[in-house]
């Protein structure tokens, strides 16, 4: 297990969205460092962060694709189907 913790939202005027790529991308260095072939990713910050899921999903996703990284599986864990639709649009 990598443990992140993102960033509260602020309104996005507080460097929200440069810290929650870097959650995404530092989980993909560890699990490279470790050798993990899968990670799996909750909408992080989305809950109790108050990140507004929609620029959360976005970031996500597009972190996750520009990052170099040994890991072959990335599964993002919807906790509700809006979620889970907002991921899905994302990826294509």
């Amino acid at each position: 297990m990598i443990h992140t913790v993102g960033p509260i939202w602020r309104g996005g005027n507080a460097g929200e969205a440069r810290l929650l790529q870097s959650c995404y991308r530092r989980c993909l260095e560890v699990a490279d460092e470790i050798g993990a072939a899968s990670v799996a990713f909750p909408a992080i910050s989305t809950g109790a962060y108050a990140y507004p899921v929609r620029e959360a999903t976005h970031i996500a996703v597009a972190t996750v694709r520009s990052t170099i990284t040994s890991v072959e599986v990335v599964r993002f864990v919807c906790f509700d189907a809006a979620v889970h639709e907002l991921y899905a649009s994302e990826i294509g």
